[in-house]
């Protein structure tokens, strides 16, 4: 087997995993309009929270195996840290951070297996992802009795049920002057809103946050020597530039007596 082969191949299920989740969302998207989400790979305090929250709500069904564990020591923490914190799913600092769940239960419970997370924010974007995880809703049409604002028919439920609280999709109609506003093809505009049946252990402001801080580590996760590479790259251009300057002025010199 030749070595494109040997990589295709260690490649095919990674490329798989993602695709389960980035291919048939992009399909089921609604036209909403995605909000906006502050990312900030140097604020450690804000990364470790989302590695936390990673741990703790999402690697018991999706794991990230394109990342060992001994990387979140570069959030600040030390090995003994992340054994004592972050790892569950593996023996040795540094081994993978595997999902807790068998594929095939996966497969079983969800309709489709979990998909690795490692590169998911390269692959949808910090924005789809943090009005992904907060719009979750209650759909008793459903399987799991969930739905969500820019994926319906998901099959993945609430895992942040206890900290956002249960809440109601409803549809009203947008109203002008005491009047129903039509939408120009016989049917009535509506304005989609959600209210809140039961609360979480956190405020809006909280989750909110919480979102943020795992989205924000998602990112990180995606690409951890990004910041690295982005000093580097500004280095090296520096570099090229001063060798233009300077290859431009031996220029000058060596043929300022040649007429």
């Amino acid at each position: 087997m030749t070595k494109n082969r040997i990589a295709l191949a260690l490649a095919a299920p990674f490329a798989a995993a993602v695709l389960a989740l980035a291919g048939p969302a992009h399909a089921a998207e609604t036209e909403l309009k995605l909000e906006k989400v502050e990312i900030d790979l140097a604020d450690l305090p804000r990364l470790q929270s989302g590695a936390r929250t990673f741990v703790n709500y999402c690697l018991g069904c999706h794991g990230a195996e394109l990342v060992r564990y001994n990387t979140l020591v570069q959030l600040g923490l030390t090995e003994q840290q992340v054994k004592d914190n972050l790892m569950f799913t593996a023996e040795k600092i540094g081994g993978y951070m595997r999902t807790a769940m068998r594929p095939a239960d996966g497969k079983e419970w969800f309709g489709v297996a979990p998909p690795d997370l490692s590169v998911i924010a390269r692959a949808r974007g910090a924005d789809w992802l943090y009005t992904y995880l907060r719009g979750f809703y209650r759909d008793p049409s459903t399987v799991t009795g969930w739905n969500n604002t820019v994926f319906p028919t998901v099959a993945m439920p609430n895992v942040f049920e206890h900290l956002q609280g249960d809440r109601v999709r409803k549809e009203e109609p947008v109203m002008r002057d005491g009047k129903e506003v039509g939408d120009g093809h016989g049917g009535v505009l509506t304005r989609v809103t959600f209210e809140t049946i039961r609360p979480g252990s956190q405020t809006p402001v909280e989750f909110d946050r919480t979102v943020r801080d795992l989205v924000n580590f998602l990112v990180w996760m995606g690409e951890p020597v990004q910041d690295q590479r982005k000093q580097i790259g500004f280095f090296a251009l520096l570099a090229i530039g001063v060798l233009i300057v300077l290859s431009y002025l031996l220029y000058k010199e060596y043929w300022k007596d040649v007429h």
